[in-house]
């Protein structure tokens, strides 16, 4: 595809953070995409999970409709009403992708809206901003979710893109995605961040929504058809879920046997709040994840690496 089309291709992001230090080497912009095939419990980016654009609802920062109604008057769908306490209730039925003017009306920053639609153009502006520290660091743009590949074609046109511009780029992958468009990526990826849950395919897909089969099989298809590039696979470390030594144990052997890095990471509950913004209950609950634990799995990856 030409340099003009890609740069007119157009995705859904929810975020781009600049002045990121643990996505990749050195210093990077995190472009963030909409949309992901697995349900993960733990997710703490729920606002990452549907592609559309959504709009989220901060109670404690409205100035209630006894002070403003900007939001309701605004709403072209009729999805905004009032509530009982004088703050608003959103009819989620009605509430569409639409221009979102409600948060755009929002004086006090209440209403919120996770999405937009944006170019491989505008996206490649906000990174080369910061292409000095790039340069010094090794760093560049990494893309992630979501699920990058859920968007295959932007997140294609974007890595094109960023390759003509000479950005380093890396992805954050979950690793369910077609193979196709995984292999029609990788020419352009400099650096691949691939989450591993757990193997036993019974238990992933009661957590996640999806068997693991496909994500075990993409990694190996990886190493074995692009083994030039640098691969960090991740694990999170979810309470009752894969915090024992047995599961941490099967996923540090195969990367062992592929010959790739493997980094835990614990479990956190910041994402417990944007569930209550999008009116959905956080599944995880009040659960977390103890210090001690965390040492003694680092310690089972490190015996499995010198095994």
């Amino acid at each position: 595809m030409s340099s003009i089309a890609d740069r007119k291709t157009t995705g859904i992001t929810f975020n781009i953070q600049k002045y990121s230090v643990h996505d990749g080497p050195g210093i990077r912009t995190v472009v963030f995409l909409k949309g992901c095939p697995l349900k993960c419990r733990w997710c703490s980016n729920p606002e990452s999970q549907r592609k559309s654009v959504e709009l989220a609802y901060n109670t404690g920062r409205c100035l209630t409709l006894a002070k403003c109604v900007r939001c309701v008057e605004i709403c072209t769908a009729g999805a905004i009403s009032r509530a009982e306490d004088d703050t608003i209730s959103i009819d989620r039925a009605l509430c569409n992708d639409c221009e979102q003017l409600c948060s755009g009306a929002c004086p006090s920053n209440a209403l919120i809206t996770y999405g937009a639609h944006k170019t491989v153009d505008e996206v490649l502006r906000a990174v080369e901003q910061d292409s000095l520290f790039y340069a010094r660091s090794g760093g560049g743009m990494t893309i992630s979710g979501g699920e990058p590949f859920a968007q295959p074609a932007f997140t294609l046109a974007l890595l094109r893109e960023a390759r003509r511009r000479r950005v380093h780029t890396a992805v954050e992958t979950c690793g369910y995605a077609s193979w196709d468009d995984m292999a029609a990526a990788l020419p352009f990826l400099n650096y691949v961040l691939y989450d591993i849950k757990n193997l036993d395919d019974a238990r992933h897909k009661e957590a996640t929504g999806v068997s693991n089969q496909r994500i075990v099989e993409n990694l190996r298809a990886l190493r074995a058809e692009f083994p030039g590039i640098p691969v960090l696979v991740r694990t999170p470390v979810i309470p009752g879920f894969n915090d024992n030594e047995d599961d941490i144990a099967a996923i540090a052997a195969l990367t062992r046997e592929l010959g790739v890095s493997y980094q835990l990471l614990p479990y956190h509950r910041l994402g417990t709040q944007k569930y209550h913004f999008l009116d959905r209950e956080a599944p995880m609950g009040e659960v977390t994840l103890d210090a001690e634990t965390m040492r003694r799995l680092e310690a089972v990856v490190a015996q499995t690496a010198d095994s």
